[in-house]
């Protein structure tokens, strides 16, 4: 265990979380995502749901400073949009990034086009419908 990183974060996670690199993407995916079908490379974060995990990896991550930063599915086929999974998620984001836009709605085909491009999706335990976000990695501020 290391002092200051979170506990939600595996050694796997956080190792790919460190090999990332400027304008990569992280897909932080629902639990009925098809991550293993889209994804280049997965890691697994099974019980945790989305906001946990947004609070042990935005203290360490960056977000571009751009509207796409945050990226959600857009519900479609007349699946109503449930505004609380993207509150949900914000308020998480901006704990840690207080000056981020809200995230952009993305359909889902072009959601899935960008899933195949991510340099990782992280499969999580999140239920709720459309509880996918992406996150674009930014330049990390030298100190």
């Amino acid at each position: 265990m290391l002092k200051g990183i979170s506990p939600y974060l595996s050694p796997e996670l956080l190792k790919t979380l460190y090999e990332m690199g400027h304008g990569d993407e992280l897909l932080l995916a629902d639990a009925h995502f098809p991550g293993h079908t889209l994804g280049r490379r997965v890691v697994r974060a099974d019980g945790l749901n989305i906001s946990q995990l947004l609070d042990a990896i935005l203290p360490l991550f960056e977000l571009e400073k751009a509207e796409d930063a945050l990226a959600m599915m857009q519900p479609d086929g007349g699946d109503p949009l449930n505004v609380d999974v993207e509150a949900d998620f914000l308020q998480a984001v901006r704990r840690h990034a207080v000056r981020t836009s809200p995230a952009a709605r993305v359909a889902r085909q072009a959601f899935y086009e960008r899933a195949r491009s991510a340099y990782v999706v992280v499969m999580t335990g999140e239920l709720r419908a459309y509880g996918n976000l992406i996150l674009k990695k930014g330049v990390t501020p030298i100190s």
